[in-house]
């Protein structure tokens, strides 16, 4: 966190080992001696993670003051009421905002959580389409849109998406991780400059070798992205240098308890 502060940024994500507490816990759990499960799994330790995230955001206060702003990701990966006792135990931590605590099958967990705890709240990375969003933002049940742009259309829906959101004081803040390319990344940047409720925006520092497959990368500096004037979203697409690179099938997405038991998404 300090590394990132004195690089400038004053809005930070603070996870342990990976989305939840992945990688996290140091015991080997049972499935893997017991040999089943795929060689990449990963285990998550419950328990352990709800317990150890107040920790960290108390440390990371404590050393860092109270001039950053910190963002967690829960990604879905606990039972609701444990969900909604962990955001009420970090709120003197004051978090930016804690996101997806709840799977979208679960929204309507979101009106107890509301009724617990004033931690802002962030939703929206696994919607497929506009009308996920309707009963939510009608009942302001979470503060901050992370749609996938792609996921959910293109640009014209989360525009959409937006609009609405401005209706009931809900910012957006796009899904920006390294797995969303520069043109996805320049999108973003695109629409944030376009709406009215623009909160935050999640973004990466591209590698030299991206740069050279894409022209135009949008660039961060002390924490703010820029985007060229080049026409249409300012990136374009060397084939030939992208040609290097063929997609890869590895994943090491899948997560599960110590029984085996596979924890969603």
């Amino acid at each position: 966190v300090q590394k990132f502060m004195a690089d400038g940024f004053k809005y930070i994500r603070i996870q342990q080992g990976g989305y939840g507490a992945v990688g996290a816990p140091a015991d080997k759990p049972d499935f893997k001696a017991a040999g089943f499960g795929g060689e990449s799994d990963n285990y998550m330790n419950e328990r352990t993670y709800l317990k150890s995230v107040p920790k960290m955001f108390e440390v990371v206060r404590k050393q860092c003051g109270e001039e950053v702003e910190l963002l967690h990701d829960i990604h879905e990966r606990v039972q609701p009421i444990d969900a909604i006792n962990m955001i009420k135990q970090v709120e003197e931590y004051r978090p930016f905002f804690i996101e997806d605590p709840f799977s979208p099958e679960n929204m309507k967990w979101f009106a107890q959580l509301r009724q617990a705890t004033s931690v802002p709240l962030a939703m929206g990375e696994l919607f497929n389409n506009i009308n996920e969003f309707k009963e939510p933002m009608i009942n302001q049940w979470f503060d901050f849109i992370r749609i996938h742009v792609s996921q959910i259309g293109g640009i014209t829906p989360a525009m959409k998406v937006a609009r609405l959101g401005e209706w009931f004081g809900i910012r957006t803040a796009w899904h920006g991780p390294g797995d969303v390319s520069p043109v996805g990344h320049a999108a973003h940047a695109h629409i944030d400059l376009a709406v009215w409720n623009f909160g935050i925006q999640e973004a990466v520092q591209f590698s030299d070798k991206m740069k050279e497959v894409f022209s135009g990368c949008p660039t961060m500096n002390k924490g703010y992205m820029s985007v060229n004037e080049v026409p249409g979203l300012g990136v374009d697409i060397n084939e030939k240098e992208a040609a290097k690179y063929p997609i890869g099938t590895k994943s090491n997405w899948q997560v599960r308890k110590a029984d085996g038991t596979i924890i969603r998404p």
